[in-house]
């Protein structure tokens, strides 16, 4: 069975506010947990409703070293036990189904006023409103739209509106500016509270 030790309270409750708003979302939400390298931190990975990754780091370690399980067992677990040593449910591994992005190779694009992506995601939220489909969910045409493009170490950067949805609807939104990184193939957007991932271009599909 899975085990996850947290270095203090603190990092208790970070993950357990980042698991609550990713079940939140989307009730079968499973989490990805992996150590870093350099040790000491676990990353905490989630697939949103918008087409883009969730993530959160928070200091302790996870056995095993990569593992996903049920959002609803990691947050009961968070909750339930206030010690050190967590119990976050039997592993889903094969309910994971995305991509993760490279750890290193990323290049510093741009920083922008928390205030003005605040601004720009709850006048998304608002015309996402005014345009919901026959199920209450935004447009996939809305949620393409590009909000702003920043540009940086050489590189383009889109900015869609499904990655503005993802960081207001994890909660990653702060005063606190919000830092814009990329690869040739990945973009990530850095908040105060977790930062929200995706690729930049569409995968294209196999031939047969």
């Amino acid at each position: 069975m899975p085990e996850l030790v947290l270095a203090d309270p603190a990092e208790r409750d970070d993950l357990g506010a980042f698991v609550a708003r990713a079940v939140r979302l989307e009730g079968q939400a499973v989490v990805r947990l992996r150590n870093r390298a350099s040790g000491g931190l676990v990353d905490a990975w989630v697939a949103t409703p918008f087409d883009a990754l969730a993530t959160r780091t928070v200091a302790g370690q996870i056995t095993p070293n990569d593992v996903t399980v049920s959002g609803t067992d990691l947050l009961t677990g968070l909750a339930v036990v206030r010690s050190e040593t967590v119990d976050p449910g039997p592993a889903r591994d094969m309910m994971w189904r995305s991509a993760l992005p490279p750890s290193t190779g990323w290049l510093p694009v741009d920083r922008l006023p928390g205030s003005v992506v605040s601004e720009l995601a709850e006048k998304g939220v608002e015309v996402a409103r005014e345009n919901a489909g026959p199920r209450g969910t935004p447009p996939a045409s809305l949620l393409d739209q590009t909000v702003i493009t920043v540009s940086g170490s050489g590189l383009d950067v889109k900015v869609p509106m499904r990655c503005l949805f993802a960081l207001s609807g994890m909660g990653f939104l702060g005063g606190d500016d919000v830092r814009i990184t990329a690869t040739d193939s990945w973009m990530r957007i850095d908040a105060r509270f977790g930062a929200v991932v995706r690729r930049r271009h569409s995968m294209l599909p196999l031939l047969v």
